[in-house]
Formats: structure tokens, sequence, C-alpha cells
């Protein structure tokens, strides 16, 4: 192993360089999940100042560091220096105090400079303070944004880590860096899944009532289109929002944890921009459709914003909340009763393939929920109970007048029963055997059976909208 004792001190940052996030709006995000007006505080502190916000914020939360995306690349080389007998500083523009949590956590930093709250360590501050703890010597530094170039241009040796494509050829244009860490890929399937596009396939229950009244006007099924895209930009935008809280409990759960967010692939700030832009767009076009439609959709705005920063940690509510958020379509109430049961049951699936993935944690909760794998005998009757009861409704519907009026031949939708019955019997034991990982829609759009099944409704639908006789 090469001698590093001799080498220049080596300064660190922190926020995109030693983790792929960014610990003030970790910390911000703790502190308004517990309070939502904590961010008028925010922004009053923010007025004193960036260093004093991060301090006032610091001094209300705890993090896990433990949980933190670190740059494993980066640690492995920051541990080969450290053993080499080589100096290491942690110089980050976050607080001191979540600076310091960080350097004990990793255990091989012999320093911290970090943000005192009269102080933002940032650009030309942190090098005047790295050059006075550097006594006039050498020094190397790490970092990963266009504010660390000036720190760079005085010292030793550049190390870029995480850095983008322009900043990179910037740096190379004004030296050539001992040592590049390349940031991680980004992909347009990333955002597509952070987004929870397939999430969209749920919306389409907006078209069932024209398909029931086997409306051909063209005026509302365009009108129904902006709603559908009008709910997916809105719940597309909830689902970032959801994952932005949620980051210390999905970077506990064994499949959570790689989620786009929880793992640093996607930065807080990328998803708070794209809730921004979703949800304006979704509400405009929301009004474009119509006044109560925007309503609607103010009313699931406030119930997700609810369920992902309070209601999701109180067991059986959250499922009961989740199936209303499913069922958000204006149709007779026999169609509103079969979805609510069907997206219970699709709910309690949800939470029941969680809970089979910490069976063998030792009785463990599930992370930011209220619930333990031992609640897995009780969930699960609830679940194919729930199923069960959405059949039997459709059964009672197709048996009333309503159910014959708006079908020549009715008497065809019986065939839907068993079908719907195997559906919901296949995705139980799916579950019980792990075969279902966590989202029950997901598991279903990529599943041939369930789109054969789906196929089969179709078809018996269709031919029952037909006058047929026996």
């Amino acid at each position: 192993m090469n001698d590093s004792s001799h080498q220049p001190t080596l300064y660190v940052d922190l926020d995109g360089t030693l983790t792929y996030t960014d610990l003030l709006f970790e910390s911000a995000l703790v502190l308004i999940k517990r309070n939502p007006l904590y961010l008028f505080l925010c922004l009053l502190w923010l007025r004193q100042g960036r260093a004093r916000m991060k301090a006032e914020i610091a001094n209300r939360i705890e993090l896990d560091m433990s949980l933190l995306p670190y740059n494993e690349t980066c640690l492995d080389y920051l541990r080969q220096q450290a053993a080499a007998g080589r100096r290491l500083v942690l110089a980050s523009a976050s607080n001191q105090r979540l600076t310091q949590q960080v350097a004990d956590h990793l255990g091989f930093f012999d320093a911290v400079l970090d943000c005192h709250p009269s102080l933002n360590l940032k650009s030309a501050a942190k090098l005047r303070l790295i050059q006075q703890d550097a006594a006039g010597q050498a020094f190397a530094y790490a970092g990963n944004s266009r504010a660390d170039v000036e720190i760079w241009s005085q010292a030793r040796e550049v190390i870029l880590v995480n850095a983008s494509t322009a900043l990179t050829r910037e740096v190379h244009r004004l030296c050539t860096p001992s040592r590049v860490i390349p940031a991680r890929p980004r992909s347009l399937g990333l955002i597509a899944q952070a987004l929870r596009l397939h999430q969209w396939a749920k919306n389409l229950l907006l078209f069932i009532p024209l398909m029931m009244a086997h409306s051909l006007s063209s005026d509302k099924w365009l009108d129904c289109l902006f709603a559908f895209i009008a709910f997916g930009l809105c719940a597309s935008a909830t689902y970032v929002i959801n994952d932005l809280f949620d980051l210390a409990a999905d970077r506990s759960h064994p499949r959570k944890r790689a989620r786009a967010f929880a793992a640093g692939r996607l930065s807080i700030a990328f998803g708070l921009g794209a809730a921004a832009l979703l949800l304006p767009l979704s509400l405009w076009l929301a009004a474009l459709t119509s006044l109560p439609f925007l309503g609607l959709l103010l009313l699931y705005l406030m119930v997700t914003l609810s369920y992902s920063i309070w209601l999701k940690r109180a067991a059986l509510v959250d499922v009961l909340i989740l199936a209303l958020l499913y069922t958000h379509i204006e149709i007779s109430s026999w169609l509103l009763a079969i979805s609510l049961f069907m997206c219970l049951s699709l709910a309690l699936v949800k939470r029941c393939a969680e809970l089979e993935l910490i069976r063998d944690a030792d009785h463990a909760p599930l992370a930011g929920r209220g619930y333990r794998d031992t609640d897995l005998p009780y969930l699960i009757p609830m679940g194919i109970t729930s199923g069960f009861i959405a059949v039997m409704v459709l059964a009672l519907f197709i048996d009333t007048q309503a159910g014959t009026a708006m079908y020549p031949s009715a008497w065809l939708l019986w065939l839907t029963l068993p079908v719907i019955l195997f559906w919901i019997m296949r995705m139980w034991i799916k579950t019980s055997r792990r075969e279902i990982y966590d989202d029950p829609l997901l598991f279903a759009i990529t599943d041939k059976a369930s789109w054969i099944v789906a196929l089969m409704i179709a078809a018996i639908v269709a031919a029952a909208s037909l006058r047929m006789s026996l």
C-alpha cells in the first residue's frame, strides 16, 4: 500500500460528494413532515441567512446517518487514503451538528470544517477556512458542484466526484484532475419509475361511466381524457411528495431502499421541482374540464397529502385511505361499492406483501407504518373477504333492473364472476408465496395471467352490450 501520510491534506465535501443527497433538504423534509407549518418558519429563518436556517432546522430534528445514500466508490477511496495515513477533513456547508454526526458515523475523518450559524461554508468562505486549516500548506479537495471551482483553482490535487458532464469539462479546462469518480447515469426510465407512471392505469376507471353508458360523444370523451391526464399528473406529484417524506422509512425497507429518491439516484431538489411543475399543471387541466372536477381533484390532493404526512402511520386507516384514493370515479353507487371493496383488497395485498418481507426480521414493525408481521393472520382474511364482497356486490348489480337496463344481454355478465374470483384468489396466493413484493398494480401490469383476465372480462362485457338471446 502506498504511503499517503506525506500527501497534502484531503478536504472532502459532503452534500453530493460523500453522499448523493443534501442534508439541508433531508432535515427540512423531516421537520416539515412533523408539522407543515414549519415551512413558514423556514422562510423566516432564511431571511436571516442560509446558515441560520440550517442551524434552526438541525436543532429540531434527528437524522439516522447510517441510512444516507453514500457514494460507495468515494468511501472506498477515502478508506484507502485513511488506511495509508493521509489526513482527511470533512469540509461541508451543512450544519456543524449534522456534519459531525456523519464524520462520527464513518469514523475515518481526522477533523471537520463545518457551517456555523453565522457562516455558510461555501465557495470563497470554504476556501478561506481550508487555507487557514492547512496553515499555508498545499491541499487537495474533493467536490462535485460549480461552487467548488474556486477551491479547485487553489488546490494542488483536484478530485471530481459525482460532477455533471458540463462541470467536468469546465474543470478539465482549468486543470487535470487526479481522480474522477463519475456520476451515476440518469434515465427516462428512472424518472418514469419515480413518477409512478404505471399507476396511471388505475385512472382508466374514469372512462367507465362513458363506456357503461355506451356514449359516443366526442366532447365527453375529450373531457374524460383531460380528467385522466389531470389525475395522472396530480397522482405523480403526490407520489413524489410521498417518497420525499418517506425517505428514512424507504431506506429501511428491503426493497424500497432502491427507489430513486431513497437511493439518491434522483435529487430531492429534482423531486421538489417536479412536484411544483406537475401540481399546478394538473389543477389547470382539471379547471378546463369542469369546476366540480377541480373540486374533486383538490379533495383528492388534500387526502393524499394527509395520507403521506400522517395517516399512513395508523394501522388499518392507511389501507382504507388507499382504497378511497384508488376509487375516484363518479359512477353509480353499485360500481362505487364494487370499486371500493376491490381496491381495499388490493390495498391490503400491498401491506401484506410488505409484511411478508419482514416476517423473519424478529417481528420488527414495518418502517413508517403501524404494522408488524404478526398482523398478517388478521390482515389476509380481511383482504380476501373484501375481494369476495366486491364480487358479491357485482352479482347483486347484475341481478338488478339497473344491470339489465344497461346491458341488453346482462345474463352474460355472470361469466365475469368466476374470472374475477380466479384473479383475486391468484393475487392472494401470489402474495403468500412472496411473488408480489410491493405494488399489486405493477405486478398485474407485468403479469400475463392478469392481462388474459382483463381481455376475457372486456370480451364478456362487450358481448353483454349486444342483444343476444339464450
